[in-house]
């Protein structure tokens, strides 16, 4: 036996034993998982003061997240093929280390374009990271048990991160800065790095002479991108635009010439066979529809307690503590606890369907508060539910799939998750600013019309908040709609069984 295979054996067990620090290693995978997926949503409560400070018009504010989702899911597939070839452990610190410079250019921002460009940095290097994390977890975690248990804490990182993100993005605000938002970034990827090199062990790539599909690169980013900016364009021109429905369908085709190049690559950037198993494409759409509904019910709950209702950055990061305690409950202590026993798609449909009651009941929201008869238990019924959907997706998607494949498949469920964000935040803005703007036009009218034309600044600002909470309301309906959608897809795609003892969750029977 060599040196190298004794030191690597100390460190990961003898030949067929979990690695004895395995636990451990958890722990730095979920806190560098952590730092990625909040930063999706902690700048949200900041948005307000980094929007009057930096003079975003409303249109443009969008960007501070669709920048980073929009990077992060473009690219998520070129980062997950970089670390099967070039190792695990080593996109995971690089990841790290690129992560914490983007967070802090975008602290030091002195305009918008500045921060936008930063946040697109942002979700660049967590392209390369979220795949090289769950990836690591996935090969690390076999025991159909101990499986469950990892996934159930990294679920409730997936769903919970998003609100742990509002309730920092509120402290940090209001006691710091909203600059903060982006700086606490650096210390936790510091701590990630540290550990990583102490308890993380590396894989060697699968490289050999694999080479990248750039090609592909170019037609699925391309495709991703077109996609999404044609949904955000749609705000100030309307879906009849030229441009934007130039941008939709161009990027329709771009990701239909994608697929078809995929299947004749000699080294495809996503081999068809990863998304051709019927249970792992099913668990690939209930995330990205999931998403979408979800990202669009924090974006406007953060406007809604903030603006409409006057709320500090504070007391509206703590008014979303329920949603993060219901998702934690409900991956790590229905989902993790049952998932060895039951099929995936008993926890997905029930999930969804508690998420979509949950949406639903805001549509009935109005200006008037409206926290406890409303917020709260559609948070805690949106958190159960996403707790329901999260583990059993995670874990049904990367079940069964060969080492070299791991990274890869990874950033599909990465990207599934990241761009149903992306065009989630984009499409359901749309929806909502054009909702608000037809209900203040014709309201306002009506009004003056009533006063005699003469209409005091309270009645208009009553008007006016009426409208936006409308449109709030009907873009969440539409939410709970998507929502539905995925119920009906987890129900009808994901056909796995509960896996045997020694077996990955949704390991194909």
């Amino acid at each position: 036996m060599s040196q190298s295979q004794s030191r690597t054996q100390g460190r990961t067990g003898t030949a067929g034993e979990p690695d004895p620090r395995r636990w451990w290693g958890l722990v730095v995978i979920a806190l560098a998982q952590l730092m990625v997926v909040l930063d999706a949503t902690i700048v949200n409560i900041a948005l307000p003061s980094a929007q009057r400070e930096l003079h975003m018009s409303d249109a443009n504010r969008q960007w501070v997240i669709t920048a980073y989702t929009l990077a992060f899911g473009g690219l998520l597939l070129l980062g997950g093929r970089i670390a099967d070839l070039v190792g695990r452990k080593r996109a995971f610190v690089t990841g790290l280390v690129g992560f914490a410079v983007a967070s802090a250019l975008g602290g030091a921002a002195t305009g918008q374009g500045m921060l936008f460009g930063a946040r697109a940095l942002q979700g660049a290097f967590g392209a390369l990271l979220a795949p090289a994390a769950l990836s690591l977890l996935t090969t690390t975690f076999t025991d159909g048990k101990e499986r469950g248990k990892a996934f159930g804490i990294y679920g409730a990182i997936a769903g919970g991160g998003s609100a742990i993100g509002l309730i920092a993005g509120g402290l940090l605000t209001e006691y710091l800065d909203w600059r903060w938002c982006l700086y606490v970034n650096v210390p936790i990827a510091l701590i990630a790095i540290a550990g990583a090199w102490v308890f993380l062990h590396d894989r060697r790539g699968h490289g050999g002479a694999a080479r990248l599909d750039v090609l592909g690169v170019i037609l699925g980013c391309g495709g991703l991108v077109a996609i999404v900016y044609g949904c955000s364009e749609a705000q100030p021109r309307g879906w009849n635009d030229g441009l934007v429905l130039g941008m939709l369908v161009g990027g329709a085709a771009l990701l239909v010439v994608f697929a078809w190049w995929q299947s004749r690559a000699r080294y495809p950037l996503l081999p068809l066979h990863i998304v051709r198993d019927r249970n792992r494409a099913g668990a690939f759409l209930t995330m990205a529809l999931a998403v979408i509904a979800m990202f669009g019910m924090f974006l406007f709950m953060t406007y809604y307690l903030q603006v409409v209702l006057g709320y500090s950055p504070v007391k509206t990061g703590m008014a979303f503590l329920p949603i993060t305690a219901a998702i934690i409950v409900g991956s790590t202590q229905i989902s993790a606890r049952l998932l060895h026993h039951i099929p995936p798609r008993v926890l997905m449909v029930p999930g969804a369907v508690l998420a979509a009651a949950g949406l639903a009941w805001l549509t009935t929201l109005t200006a008037e508060p409206a926290y406890v008869s409303h917020v709260l238990p559609s948070e805690i019924l949106v958190g159960l539910g996403m707790g329901l959907i999260f583990m059993p997706v995670m874990a049904t998607a990367t079940a069964g799939v060969a080492p070299q494949d791991s990274g890869v498949t990874s950033a599909t469920v990465n990207t599934a998750q990241q761009v149903g964000g992306s065009i989630g935040t984009a499409l359901l803005n749309t929806i909502a600013t054009s909702a608000s703007a037809t209900y203040i036009g014709s309201h306002l009218a009506s009004a003056a019309r009533e006063a005699g034309g003469r209409l005091t600044p309270a009645a208009r600002d009553g008007v006016v908040k009426d409208g936006v909470v409308h449109g709030f309301t009907v873009a969440i309906g539409w939410g709970a709609g998507i929502m539905l959608l995925a119920a009906v897809v987890a129900g009808v795609l994901v056909n796995g069984k509960a896996p045997k003892h020694g077996e990955g969750a949704g390991a194909p029977q």
